[in-house]
């Protein structure tokens, strides 16, 4: 069987109901169970008929809305991560610096982010750095700790080859240390990359002064008891978050074709 062939066959395969079929009938159960319950607890939960009427009459409302937040997670997330992994790249070349850092990114992991929002709308203001240093804040040590272990993970053998030519600590770094961290990195993103979503919107919601966004939209029909608004945006988070998700996917798999 020649390479193009086989790569048909594998492009074809995801038009196979054997691969979508099961996610659709876990589809449609979740639908029926959404309606079951949306009619037993109305105060909960709305119909997702209102929940498409109120998406098909706003259109570009939410849109508008899932952009700022989806900026906001972008920028946020971006910071986060060249932050990150420049850290992740002194703590593994430098052990002092690790024994330093580390412990300080725990204390921050462990620290209830969102009680903090406060003071950074003190410090920064009502405009977007509050929302974006929060956002920068969760996401960070998923991919410290991930990018930090990726680049210790080196076969020794190799590792031994790349030594025994003398080869510089840049060029250890540069050509071994990142190309093996890669999986590494990849398995980071696909977990903030989701996580940036959730962070930019927790940020509106708590950081003072947000005059738009997903979460100031869940804010606003909240206060008017717009239940179908509400799980309208909550909606458009879960595909936004689900879109990061399958972009960071397509892109390792690109990637990384290597170890696929």
């Amino acid at each position: 069987m020649s390479t193009s062939t086989r790569l048909w066959r594998r492009r074809l395969h995801f038009l196979s109901p054997v691969w979508w079929g099961p996610a659709a009938v876990m589809v449609v159960v979740l639908g029926v169970l959404w309606q079951w319950a949306a009619g037993k607890w109305p105060y909960l939960l709305s119909p997702l008929g209102q929940i498409v009427t109120v998406l098909k009459e706003q259109p570009h409302y939410f849109l508008t809305s899932a952009w700022i937040t989806l900026r906001e997670a972008l920028i946020g997330l971006g910071i986060g991560f060249v932050v990150a992994f420049v850290l992740a790249i002194i703590i593994s070349e430098l052990p002092v610096a690790r024994r330093a850092i580390m412990p300080v990114a725990v204390v921050l992991n462990v620290t209830p982010l969102v009680a903090i929002a406060p003071a950074l709308v003190i410090a920064f203001g009502f405009g977007p750095a509050p929302k974006l240093i929060l956002t920068s804040l969760i996401c960070f040590f998923p991919i410290l700790i991930n990018t930090a272990a990726g680049l210790r993970t080196v076969p020794k053998p190799v590792l031994q080859v790349y030594q025994s030519v003398d080869a510089s600590r840049w060029e250890l770094l540069r050509h071994l240390r990142i190309p093996s961290s890669l999986p590494y990195v990849f398995a980071a993103l696909q977990i903030v990359f989701p996580l940036s979503i959730v962070g930019a919107f927790v940020a509106e919601l708590t950081a003072a002064g947000s005059s738009a966004g997903l979460g100031t939209t869940i804010q606003q029909a909240q206060s008017m008891n717009h239940l179908s608004t509400v799980w309208a945006a909550i909606f458009v988070l879960a595909l936004m978050g689900s879109l990061l998700l399958l972009l960071v996917t397509i892109v390792e798999r690109r990637v990384l074709r290597w170890t696929h």
